[in-house]
């Protein structure tokens, strides 16, 4: 993977982290967690999970980034619970964004999105569930373009739910692990997060090279996954 990729996704991990050692330790924190975590979702049981469920749903229908909503989960619920949930948010997320392409912004999409969406056809044509994990895998790319293009492309939303659903298992668990280091270990927990986000990374890239069969998701992707390899042939023929 680019340098820059891994840069940008630990600098997330340790600004995550850092942020909720900031709840859990100032008056900041405290009104925060007054206001929402602690008040309406951390002991709240049932009715608590399915608040979390709908905000982080809503939220990363609009765009925050789903790593978000895993943290919180982890800082709301257990490590387990919180990636369970975590997942289910943003798969109601995308399932939104997902049923608001094909069924109500076909038209306006395609001329701003039509080849972003022939594309992703195109990328995942023959094996829709396996690319559509190999794409959540990636640590790159944009979680509600991709929700979008794959709305007015041709996959069926059950391929692409399920595949979206196994993809998101390592980031989400991941973050959740940083969000639940807040109470318990932290510095242990910080560590596996960032060496589990570079192991899922590094395999999302891998898997991408290699099983891509000359198609191209997006330039930018690309560009950014395929320029340490450029580097290192680069490299091999200079010797």
């Amino acid at each position: 993977m680019k340098a820059r990729i891994i840069v940008k996704g630990l600098a997330l991990i340790l600004s995550l982290a850092l942020l909720g050692y900031l709840f859990k330790t100032s008056d900041l924190g405290n009104s925060v967690n007054e206001a929402w975590i602690d008040a309406r979702v951390r002991g709240h049981g049932v009715n608590g999970a399915l608040l979390f469920l709908l905000m982080g749903g809503v939220f990363t229908a609009i765009g925050l980034p789903r790593q978000i909503i895993a943290f919180l989960g982890g800082y709301a619920f257990s490590v387990g619970l919180g990636t369970l949930l975590g997942m289910l948010a943003a798969l109601l997320g995308c399932m939104l964004n997902f049923v608001y392409a094909r069924f109500f912004g076909k038209g306006l999409l395609r001329t701003r999105m039509g080849a972003r969406a022939g594309r992703f056809d195109r990328f995942i044509h023959e094996h829709p569930f396996s690319m559509t994990v190999l794409i959540r895998l990636l640590p790159v790319g944009s979680n509600l373009l991709t929700n979008l293009a794959a709305g007015i492309s041709s996959i069926r939303p059950t391929h692409f739910f399920l595949g979206t659903l196994l993809g998101y298992l390592p980031q989400t668990l991941v973050f959740a692990l940083v969000g639940s280091g807040v109470h318990i270990a932290p510095v242990l927990k910080i560590a596996l997060a960032i060496g589990l986000f570079l192991v899922s990374g590094a395999l999302g890239a891998y898997l991408y090279r290699h099983f891509r069969h000359g198609q191209s998701l997006d330039d930018r992707i690309d560009a950014a996954l395929d320029e340490t390899d450029t580097g290192v042939a680069r490299e091999s023929l200079s010797k």
